[in-house]
């Protein structure tokens, strides 16, 4: 595993209590606000120091208590992402980038104008901060961490201070990020959409526990963790590949339960992607429906039925090799006779997914 945490520390009556491994990739850090988020990437990045426990990136042990080791923060390797860019006004692009090598000690300018097309920022090098939108701003503060040559790289909750328009511009060179660079990245969120479009792996943190941890699309799909994830905002992500670009404005994609078909996509045919199904929007039929406008209709198997303490129920269900969840009411589930093995179809619309729930740029690996 890239990292190794488990950690200890008491903050007043806050009391963060975590261990977990987290492969290459892009491991995020999901929880409500006060969950522990902040206070453990601090603890990785050596800015405070656990009462307990130990910090492992790729085999070096960074922080152990028992044997009284912590590797200073400057020697540590990581670069720190904040929710502000926090650039230097007085200097232009070029040389905030360049900060980044300066501050570990590396002469030159090493792989600059790499990391300047990787983040569109070619065009850039020569503004001033103050003549940089907020998302301009946040890739500068990302190639200046990049620059430092990093072995892990934190974000802390990178997007938060952008507005929708502002992520969306920069959500795409964060997919290309994870998938050219394959610096392991720990992801600190409380947006699910960011974090289904991001996050090969996922911890969930409640309280200053580990609620659970494991492959994005596990979580995802978990109905244990909706009260978590909010249900409104609750929906799995399913794997799947561009198989062609109809006339009529539609992409057809492979999933490894059937087709979906989809408002136009923006990939070449082959391409691999992630697409984010909100439980909102399934509709559960247990005979294949006919003469209707929802394009997408795939054989599934109830998994699992979870009853939540109103009226609603969510159903999670296998389709092909991939689990989807669908919101319903307990109605619909008695009506039907929904349980566990019943043989099912999910119904989609196809206008329902949203453009900022399609993912591109999955590394051939993930």
């Amino acid at each position: 595993m890239t990292l190794s945490v488990d950690v200890r520390k008491r903050q007043g009556a806050f009391q963060l209590d975590v261990a977990f491994e987290a492969p290459d990739g892009v491991t995020a850090l999901f929880g409500r606000s006060g969950s522990g988020k902040t206070s453990l990437v601090n603890a990785v990045a050596g800015l405070a120091a656990p009462d307990n426990g130990r910090v492992a990136v790729q085999g070096e042990t960074l922080f152990d208590a028992r044997a009284g080791h912590s590797v200073p923060v400057h020697a540590r390797r990581i670069g720190y992402v904040f929710q502000e860019a926090r650039l230097f006004p007085h200097l232009d692009v070029r040389r905030n980038l360049l900060y980044g090598r300066r501050a570990r000690g590396l002469s030159g300018e090493g792989a600059l104008d790499h990391v300047a097309e990787l983040l569109g920022l070619a065009p850039l090098l020569a503004r001033r901060p103050g003549a940089l939108s907020g998302g301009e701003a946040q890739r500068v503060a990302i190639g200046r961490a990049l620059l430092s040559e990093p072995r892990l790289l934190l974000m802390d909750e990178p997007l938060a201070a952008l507005d929708a328009p502002r992520k969306n511009e920069i959500l795409p060179y964060l997919e290309r990020l994870r998938a050219e660079t394959g610096l392991p990245i720990l992801y600190v969120s409380h947006n699910l959409s960011e974090v289904a479009r991001l996050a090969t792996h996922i911890v969930v943190l409640e309280e200053g526990r580990v609620l659970k941890s494991g492959p994005a699309e596990a979580l995802l799909s978990d109905p244990s963790l909706v009260h978590v994830m909010g249900l409104r905002e609750a929906g799995a992500v399913l794997n799947a590949e561009v198989a062609g670009h109809e006339a009529d404005g539609l992409t057809e994609l492979r999933i490894s339960g059937g087709r979906l078909y989809l408002p136009r996509i923006d990939a070449a045919e082959g391409a691999r992607l992630r697409v984010r199904i909100l439980a909102q929007d399934v509709i559960v039929a247990t005979e294949r429906p006919e003469n209707i406008s929802a394009l997408n209709v795939l054989p599934a198997t109830v998994r699992a039925i979870r009853r939540g303490e109103g009226p609603g129920v969510i159903a999670q269900l296998q389709v092909g090799e991939d689990a989807i969840l669908a919101r319903i009411t307990q109605r619909s589930a008695e009506t039907l006779a929904l349980s566990e093995g019943t043989a099912c179809f999910a119904v989609m619309k196809s206008v329902a997914v949203s453009p900022t729930d399609v993912s591109q740029g999955l590394r051939r690996e993930a």
